[in-house]
């Protein structure tokens, strides 16, 4: 007797196939979706923060982190702390300008301020108690989808980016203040400058900084997926 042999016919191949692509386009879709998802919550922090700055403004008639009525009688909001005016060159109150470093951690710098005087304002969310030990990481300045911090510094005294990759000096930066973002994925980097700029993150108004050469942004060739970058912004 002949035995019967018995296996996958043809059509049973093509379905299961056709179910693994499926499946396969599904979850490439999902992550597409997440991805997207990141970067419009990216640039909503580029555009939200000016949204803080013009609010306080238009209720105050001061600028945040510079406010020279926190620590008066009169307060504009309370329970704020004044930065120290030791510290001139970081805490130049009622000068028009956010003074200190977008990422700094040290309370006697306006651009930390800031924060705690916006959402005390009830501008932004976020606690307003600063921690004992300012510090890096320490969970006061707001942090994007990515988890790395966000800060804003005027535009005056921006030395993050001094060049660009070729080694010319920096041009293009334009605005009143510069607003800066870290630990963004490389392949997050392009859809956030397409979205919100040139395109290029060595021109325009939103750079990228090079993380193996301080003070310069990087030519979107030496972009990579897999490496993070800290993306600023004039606005």
């Amino acid at each position: 007797m002949k035995r019967k042999q018995s296996g996958f016919t043809l059509i049973e191949i093509a379905i299961v196939l056709v179910i693994i692509g499926l499946l396969l386009s599904g979850v490439l879709k999902g992550q597409e979706l997440i991805n997207s998802a990141k970067v419009k919550n990216i640039a909503a922090d580029f555009k939200n923060i000016p949204v803080f700055i013009y609010g306080y403004q238009d209720k105050f008639r001061a600028l945040p982190g510079d406010d020279a009525t926190i620590g008066t009688a009169n307060t504009h909001v309370a329970g704020a702390t004044a930065c120290s005016p030791a510290a001139a060159t970081k805490c130049a109150v009622g000068n028009g300008i956010i003074d200190g470093a977008w990422n700094t951690h040290a309370i006697t710098d306006e651009s930390y301020l800031f924060w705690q005087h916006v959402r005390l304002a009830g501008l932004a969310p976020g606690v307003t108690a600063i921690p004992g030990t300012p510090a890096s990481g320490d969970g006061y300045l707001p942090t994007n989808a990515a988890g790395g911090e966000i800060g804003i510094q005027s535009n005056v005294n921006f030395t993050t980016i001094t060049t660009n990759a070729a080694g010319a000096a920096n041009t293009g930066m334009t605005g009143t203040y510069v607003i800066c973002s870290q630990g963004i994925l490389g392949q997050f980097v392009r859809q956030l400058d397409i979205t919100l700029d040139d395109g290029n993150p060595d021109a325009g108004s939103m750079r990228t900084l090079d993380p193996a050469a301080a003070g310069k942004s990087i030519a979107i060739g030496g972009i990579q997926d897999g490496q993070t970058y800290t993306v600023c912004m004039g606005v």
